[in-house]
């Protein structure tokens, strides 16, 4: 399903994903009101969604989306220099952003990544989008209580995801299996209440554990 309210653009979005014979446009929508009201009969995997909208923006449809009870992934679409909602749509639970300039073969890709139940996090203008929301709108503490939660080698996982490393690049880089680092992740999600690769993100760079512009 492709949501904005700028209808060139929502047309041109569907038109495109539409272009690939492994994907199929089940719906349209002009706010977020209309794409909740959609989904339940669309049934989409995939929300390609906008966040400025009337009636209701891309943060609280993606929150409410990912409530039902059949929820798609949220690819949220952005432009760098104006929206400051970004972290807000993170933190509701979306499974990664683009911004609106991205080339047409990426957000097809995009697409296909997170229907596959990945996120979008490996591509440094989406890490430097995250960072500079992240240390704009929240200041860092970098004594929060909630990284006690975490074991060394959790915390160790937690930082190679905010540096936009797949699983399989986290076990290169920690000398350790696959298998060990996806039990590793889903205990760094269970642990800190997270839904999304998104989510730690952010939250790695919330909590100060990581530093924007310090790699």
């Amino acid at each position: 399903m492709v949501v904005d309210d700028q209808a060139l653009v929502r047309a041109g979005f569907a038109a495109l994903i539409d272009s690939d014979p492994d994907l199929t446009v089940v719906g349209q929508a002009a706010d977020g009101r209309e794409a909740v009201d959609l989904a339940p009969a669309a049934r989409p995997d995939v929300v390609v969604m906008d966040i400025r909208m009337p009636n209701m923006d891309g943060t609280e449809a993606t929150r409410q989306l990912l409530a039902s009870p059949h929820p798609p992934a949220v690819l949220v679409l952005t432009t760098f220099d104006l929206d400051e909602y970004v972290y807000d749509v993170l933190h509701a639970g979306a499974s990664g952003f683009l911004l609106k300039d991205t080339p047409p073969a990426q957000l097809i890709n995009a697409v296909k990544v997170v229907a596959a139940g990945d996120a979008l996090i490996a591509p440094s203008i989406t890490r430097r989008l995250i960072a500079d929301f992240a240390l704009r709108g929240h200041r860092p503490t970098t004594d929060d209580p909630s990284l006690a939660l975490l074991t060394e080698r959790e915390t160790e996982v937690l930082v190679q995801i905010a540096r936009g490393l797949s699983n399989q690049e986290i076990a290169a880089e920690l000398y350790v299996g696959e298998a060990t680092v996806k039990t590793h992740v889903g205990r760094v999600f269970s642990k800190l209440n997270l839904s999304s690769r998104a989510q730690a993100v952010a939250c790695a760079y919330e909590t100060g554990l990581v530093v924007p512009g310090h790699d």
